[in-house]
Formats: structure tokens, C-alpha cells, sequence
């Protein structure tokens, strides 16, 4: 979890309720060090003042994982970020995502190769350390390094990941979890 030096304006954030449920994907528009807190272009329905969630922000080089809690100021709405988000055992919570992103080149010995055809793929979930994504089947193995576009509600982020495992679906698709490398 980065500290909280970074300033995020113009960042998205992808705001999750206490049940890791997905809330709303928006977009930074303030951000206050001080008060360690963040207004956003558009706020969840439902939330209220005091209401507790979860943030992932999409931060470079690799996002960042708060707690919140809705705050109420002077009739505009910000969340209030705190670390200490409870960890899975695997080391960064899940978050369930629906978006898609591309595929359009391969980075060999640290120079990007550009695909003939973009993989496209749908990711399936998201943490501060990476992202899991559904492709045609056997596309990647582990160790690739690529350059993926994801597009999270009109917010676009290149992302440089390495596949660190996949799994089979025996289907026409597989699933691939990957590591976050850097994120612009």
C-alpha cells in the first residue's frame, strides 16, 4: 500500500462496499494530503455520510488500496482514506470487476512488440498487486510480459503486466492472473 505522498487527482478510483461489492468507477477531482481525503466526479448511490467502503485507485506505477469513510463537508460529499486495509492471505484483497481492456503488444527482452491482431480480453478481478482476466484460450503463458489498455468507465490506463498463473476453463477461454509491472 503506497503512502499517502501521491497526489491522485485525475486518477480513477474503483469504489467497493465493505462486502467487496462494486459500487461505482470514477474519477478523482480533488485530493486532499492533509485531511487524507478525495472528492470524485460522481459518488456511489446508497453511500451516506459516515458509510464505510473500500478504494482502489489506479495510481502509477501500481495502484493503491484505502479504507474509506464517507464524509460530509460543507454539503460536498468526500471520502476520508485510511491504510490498514485486512489483507487476504494472498497479499492484496480481490476486488470482482466487469471491463474489458486489449492486448496489443508483447514485451520481449524489455522492448514492446506489437501484436498483427489485439488479444481482447474481460477482466474478472482486481487488486493493488494485479489483474485477473478471461482470453481466448491458451493465449499467454507464465512468465509473458505485455502491454494491456483497460478502459474503466472512460478512464484509459496502460498497464504492463507479467502472467504469474493461469487456469484452464476447458472451454474456449482461459483465465489469467497477472502481475501489475506498471501502470501509466
Amino acid at each position: 500500500m503506497a503512502a499517502l505522498g501521491s497526489i491522485y487527482i485525475d486518477h480513477t478510483v474503483i469504489v467497493y462496499d465493505t462486502d467487496n461489492n462494486h459500487l461505482i468507477t470514477t474519477v478523482v477531482t480533488k485530493h486532499d494530503k492533509v485531511e487524507q481525503r478525495i472528492q470524485v466526479s460522481r459518488m456511489p448511490k446508497g453511500l451516506k455520510n459516515n458509510d464505510d467502503c473500500k478504494l482502489l485507485i489506479l495510481s502509477s506505477p501500481t495502484p493503491c488500496e484505502y479504507l474509506g469513510k464517507v464524509r460530509k463537508v460543507g454539503g460536498i460529499f468526500t471520502f476520508a482514506m485510511f491504510q490498514g486495509q485486512e489483507k487476504e492471505k494472498r497479499g492484496a484483497t480481490r476486488y470482482n470487476i466487469t471491463a474489458s481492456a486489449q492486448i496489443d503488444a508483447l514485451v520481449i527482452d524489455g522492448t514492446p512488440h506489437t501484436l498483427q491482431t489485439q488479444v481482447n480480453v474481460n477482466l474478472i478481478n482486481i487488486s493493488t498487486s494485479g489483474v485477473r482476466f478471461r482470453a481466448p484460450y491458451y493465449s499467454f503463458e507464465v512468465g509473458d510480459i505485455f502491454l494491456m489498455h483497460m478502459v474503466i468507465s472512460n478512464n484509459k490506463k496502460k498497464i504492463t503486466t507479467k502472467v504469474v498463473n493461469y487456469a484452464d476453463n476447458k472451454q474456449a477461454s482461459s483465465d489469467y492472473g497477472c502481475r501489475f509491472l506498471e501502470v501509466e
